[in-house]
This record gives structure tokens, sequence and C-alpha cells, in this order.
């Protein structure tokens, strides 16, 4: 099936879908994204995700594409053309292009570019992943150091899933200076005597929505959290171990450079977290 797409003001199908290849996105990876999930038909965190996009272009001195109200109803357009109840919008902002390639920035008025799609996924909430937790891998941090504005660079990380993938694993988490940073597209912790730990924000990670909500709704639950620096050995010494995004909410880690934490299986607190996040998103859904 075809899917409906939004490209600069049109809705249309994938398949007509165009860009200019001058466009900066393309040429400089200067352009930002946002990844927002869909359950029952509804958009999850959807405040979040507008919240840190104009952030993310405030950062980059990039012009907003349309309002928040507008981009709203994109979203619950496109979920509703292309049916969608469990799945994912892909939402994508460039600097746009002046019509030719230029390290300097285009003039102020030249408008941004706007790209929606989306991903059906059927099976999201009960993800089998989820079930049988994920196996990482460490690898180094050598990304750009604004990690906090969640730009479309992105081959690093991916390099890194790769990695992981060749390793026989699922994912891969980043080091710096002795210290975890991030997944390559999520947010990490380990939990140790009950206690969930996990990087303080700062401008070496990206500043999870999910994170946000996953640990306001642990001090609810009355789960202890410290946000601090940790390194590797500390997380394969864990009890359990788990990691947060959009995409895959809370996902178990049991296992971390072919280290196994506890019993190698999904650990209680991340499995009750995943179930706190999913019950209390889809009552809040838009």
């Amino acid at each position: 099936m075809t899917r409906t797409v939004y490209v600069n003001g049109e809705y249309l199908p994938e398949t007509e879908a165009k860009v200019s290849i001058f466009d900066r996105g393309f040429l400089f990876a200067d352009a930002v994204y946002e990844v927002t999930s869909v359950l029952d038909g509804k958009l999850i965190d959807f405040e979040g995700h507008a919240v840190r996009l104009k952030r993310s272009l405030d950062e980059l001195e990039m012009a907003e594409p349309c309002t928040k109200d507008e981009l709203l109803e994109i979203h619950r357009k496109l979920v509703e053309l292309n049916g969608i109840e469990e799945g994912l919008v892909y939402l994508q902002v460039s600097r746009g292009s002046d019509g030719d390639r230029d390290f300097v920035f285009p003039p102020a008025d030249t408008k941004p570019s706007l790209v929606l799609f989306t991903q059906n996924k059927p099976g999201l909430a009960n993800s089998p992943a989820a079930q049988k937790g994920a196996k990482i891998i460490s690898i180094e941090d050598i990304r750009w150091g604004r990690r906090d504005i969640k730009t479309v660079q992105l081959l690093y990380p991916s390099m890194g899933k790769m990695m992981a993938k060749k390793a026989g694993c699922d994912d891969a988490w980043m080091i710096e200076d002795g210290y975890v940073t991030e997944g390559t597209s999520n947010n990490a912790y380990f939990v140790k005597d009950g206690k969930i730990v996990t990087r303080p924000l700062s401008n070496d990670i990206l500043h999870g929505i999910t994170r946000k909500a996953v640990l306001r709704m642990a001090a609810e639950a009355q789960m202890e959290v410290e946000e601090r620096l940790f390194t590797i050995d500390e997380a394969k010494a864990a009890d359990e171990a788990f990691t947060t995004s959009a995409s895959a909410f809370v996902m178990p880690v049991v296992e971390i450079d072919g280290v196994a934490l506890g019993d190698g299986t999904p650990g209680p607190i991340a499995k009750r977290l995943r179930e706190i996040y999913l019950d209390e998103s889809r009552k809040a859904a838009v």
C-alpha cells in the first residue's frame, strides 16, 4: 500500500514526494527531526516532541516551518489517512535551499523544508523484543558535541547499530571519557539495589522526551532515581538495565558486552516502568 506523506504543504503519495537536491538536509545534514509514537490511533507525548523541536530549531537558528497547532493537525491527518493504529510519525525540518550548494547559510528568508511520513508498526506496544530484552555492546562515542540538538547527523549511531548487529547483539551504548553517554537511539539506565541510575542532562546526550516522562513516573511510583555519570563496568555489575526512546518506550537490557544482568531476563523495575509508561501515555494521548 502506498503511503500518503506530507511535503511542504502538500499531502502526496510517497511515490510523488520530492525535495530539491540542493536541500541542506541532503547536502549538509542541516536538519532536525522528531519521531512521535502512535498507540490506539493517538499521538504519544506530542507536546514534548513539539517543545523539543522548537528548541532544536532555535539552537540552530532555523526558522519554524509552521505553528504547533498546524503541526498537530498534520500529524493527525497523516495518522488518519494512513490508518495508523500503532506506529510512528517521522518529522524532519531542514534549513531548505536557495538553489545551490554553499557552506554559508542561505538568506534568512529562505523557507525551511518540512517533511512528515508514517510507519505502520502493528504490535508496537506488545513488542516481542521487550519480552526478551536487548543485548548490547559498548563502543567509543565519537559524535559531535551538541547531542542535545536532535539533528539528522545519524551516521555514527547507524554504524553503532551495525557494530552491534555484527556482534550478534541488538544495540550499542557509547562511552566518552570513561563514562556511558547513551545508546545509539535511546537513553541508558541501570538498576542496582533498587536504585535507577542514569546520566544527567547536558549537551552530551539527547534530552529524551520518553526519558523525562519515565523519570517522572518512576518518582511518582516512589522509585529511587540518581542522575550521575556511570561507567560501563558499573552497568555490567547491575541487577538490571534498560533504555528509553519514543519508538521502543522502555526496553529492558539483559546483557552488556557478553555479561548477563541478573538472571539474563528483563528485570522487574524495567518491566514495571514499561507497564506504567504505556498505561499513562495512552491515557494522555492526543
